[in-house]
């Protein structure tokens, strides 16, 4: 019984539930080859208690392969659209009213609703699938909210900004929040928007809202030829001469966006690109900080605030982090966040805001790289599914610090995994001898470094957290073989000026510093070459290059150790046995840890050489236990590279950095 037939029987017998599932099935099955078909399966979805977005998607797309038109419009028009004309309506004259007083728009000769040459239906909560009639034919799904900031606004600021065609709220929101005011910066600085057809734009304002853009006053909008005006004179035109106006220190609560550049795993190539972007004249830079030790700071200056009885005691409690300027505002703001107190974090440290441009056209954004001490996820299953817990995942996304931040762009480097994981067994290794050097009470030990690796899919995104709505991954190598092509993309990315600052690597300031002990210093590409060979053999690069062929294949290295044979337990038992090198370090370094626990029976210390016996045989089962949890990971992997999200939705790649061909200077490495 085909899947069709099963979902007619179970309509037959009055299955309504089961029936709807068989019949979304049917219509996935099918893929608009027999349209037929496909009706007859969204109008039962959409009759019987079904989700109606996937009747309403299946019947845009036959409507757009000119199905039943006839019957079509008219079914859409009066389940989706009818219902809320008066809605939108609304939203429209409300949005015509305010541009009518709008001084910066200069034509007022708005359509009537029913003239608009674009119909938006409404899909769901957030967005609208349009519907152009002089084409007769609808559009893709649009969501004028949707937290993306889609182009470079900030590219080129000599000039006011200048942009085509912007009809995202969100993005509308983040031009009139991230531009400063003309009074601010003692200069004309308006956001000119210009918009190539008036229909178009009249359209629009039934789906936006306009209000808090338009109190700011900060947009010029121009329609058409109207571009001709850009820029204006508003010394000549309106009477206003900003350069009168003093700059004006720039203010916590100016600051907006969010760069989070996130920390895919250890020695994955962070802190170059922390040298590339530190003295940029828009960003608020600082490398690397701990995530628990920043956390403990801002706990620190919130209770010192809440102990401050006047601007007094605040300025003595906190007067030799904090500028006096930057207390007075902590001191009378409400409702303070964390978010606020980063800010001022940054603005205090006078080495990370030392580069500030500050009669930039455009607030900074705040440039922040929260570190742990390693990134570490456990494997389990949900509904067959892999599924990926990690602590410190779980405390960026819980921490307010994050979710105060009205814009995050997201970016996060990404170094070739056998490689990465060569130079974080030799940094464990070094780190525990020199625990054991210094006599530290709590020695450090080498991990199972080969697990955390091919567990560690931080490059996978949940595609439903706010945090990677916009996100984009780059490749270590192409920031050091095709320096210029990528900081150009990712500037762009990131909407920021591509700048001078950009073209060498710098530690405060300072260029070309070593940022920690034996890393290779600028552009130099030799780290890229690097093999470890001491630290990892060809079983453990072939097992991790196996493990994580989806994102070798996905982000295009090619690979070097995997020959393409397929994989079964006993092959991965056979490799796992090779990890020699590996455990090596493990056997090592634990065996500190093991050699001092004292060894009793019946409550007395038993003699040196029966206690030796029992340490050794101790550590070697705490070696025989990771080579057991290999294997079962090994097993749940082998099951295929599927992994959800904590409510079993499919996680999936963050996009990867795209470079200008025209400006690579070498061949793209793989």
């Amino acid at each position: 019984m085909t899947t069709i037939e099963l979902a007619r029987r179970m309509a037959e017998l009055g299955e309504q539930e089961d029936a709807c599932q068989a019949y979304h099935i049917a219509i996935q099955q099918n893929q608009g080859q027999d349209l037929d078909q496909d009706m007859e399966a969204a109008v039962y979805i959409l009759r019987n208690g079904g989700d109606y977005k996937i009747s309403y998607t299946c019947f845009r797309n036959l409507y757009n392969q000119g199905y039943h038109r006839e019957d079509l419009l008219p079914l859409m028009t009066a389940v989706f659209y009818e219902p809320n004309i008066k809605l939108l309506s609304g939203r429209y004259e409300r949005n015509c009213k305010l541009l009518a007083k709008y001084p910066y728009l200069f034509r007022k000769d708005f359509l009537p609703f029913e003239q608009l040459p674009i119909r938006f239906y409404p899909y769901d909560d957030y967005g609208f699938i349009p519907y152009d009639p002089a084409q007769d034919r609808f559009g893709d799904y649009v969501n004028f909210k949707h937290p993306v900031v889609s182009r470079n606004f900030f590219k080129d600021l000599d000039k006011p900004i200048l942009a085509s065609d912007v009809y995202s709220q969100y993005e509308l929101e983040y031009l009139c929040d991230n531009v400063r005011d003309s009074e601010f910066v003692g200069r004309e600085n308006h956001i000119y928007l210009h918009y190539s057809d008036w229909g178009t734009f009249c359209a629009h304002l039934q789906c936006i809202n306009l209000r808090r853009i338009l109190e700011t006053e900060k947009i010029v909008f121009l329609i058409g030829d109207e571009l001709s005006q850009y820029p204006i004179d508003f010394s000549a035109r309106f009477g206003i001469d900003y350069s009168q106006f003093p700059i004006k220190p720039l203010g916590i609560r100016e600051v907006n966006r969010l760069i989070w550049h996130t920390q895919l795993s250890t020695h994955n190539g962070g802190d170059f690109f922390n040298e590339v972007f530190d003295s940029h004249p828009n960003l608020l830079v600082m490398p690397s900080l701990r995530f628990d030790n920043i956390t403990d700071q801002l706990e620190k200056i919130r209770a010192s605030l809440e102990a401050s009885q006047t601007l007094s005691d605040a300025f003595q409690n906190l007067g030799a982090n904090c500028s006096h300027r930057i207390v007075e505002e902590l001191y009378h703001m409400k409702d303070l966040t964390d978010k606020d107190l980063l800010v001022a974090i940054y603005f205090s440290d006078k080495r990370g805001a030392a580069s500030l441009d500050p009669a930039s056209r455009i607030a900074p954004a705040l440039f922040f790289q929260p570190h742990f001490h390693n990134i570490v996820y456990s494997l389990g299953t949900k509904n067959s599914f892999a599924a990926l817990y990690s602590k410190q995942y779980e405390q960026v996304c819980k921490s307010p610090l994050f979710r105060a931040f009205q814009y995050i762009k997201t970016f996060t480097p990404m170094r070739r995994p056998t490689t990465s994981h060569g130079a974080t067994v030799k940094f464990m290794y070094q780190s525990a001898l020199e625990s054991v050097e210094k006599k530290e009470e709590k020695k450090s030990v080498v991990s199972d470094a080969i697990s955390e690796r091919v567990l560690n899919r931080s490059f996978m995104i949940d595609w439903q957290d706010r945090l990677y709505k916009d996100s984009r991954l780059v490749r270590f190598e192409d920031g050091k073989l095709n320096p210029k092509a990528t900081f150009t993309a990712l500037a762009a990315f990131l909407d920021l000026p591509y700048t001078e600052s950009m073209t060498y690597c710098s530690l405060w300031g300072k260029q070309d510093a070593e940022s920690y002990e034996g890393n290779v210093r600028g552009f130099d590409p030799a780290a890229i070459y690097r093999t470890y060979d001491e630290y990892i053999n060809d079983d453990e690069r072939y097992f991790i290059e196996f493990f994580l062929r989806d994102a070798y294949e996905f982000y295009g290295y090619g690979f070097q150790y995997y020959d393409g044979a397929p994989m079964d337990e006993t092959r991965a038992k056979e490799l796992i046995g090779g990890f020699e090198r590996m455990n090596h370090y493990i056997r090592e370094t634990w065996r500190n840890i093991y050699m001092e626990a004292e060894v009793s029976q019946n409550g007395k210390r038993v003699d040196a050489e029966t206690e030796r016996t029992v340490q050794e045989k101790l550590l070697e089962a705490n070696i025989e236990k990771f080579s057991k949890e290999r294997l079962e990971h090994a097993k749940i992997l082998l099951q295929g590279l599927n992994f959800v999200n904590r409510h079993g939705q499919p996680l999936h790649m963050m996009p990867k950095l795209e470079l200008d061909p025209a400006l690579l200077e070498q061949p793209l490495y793989h």
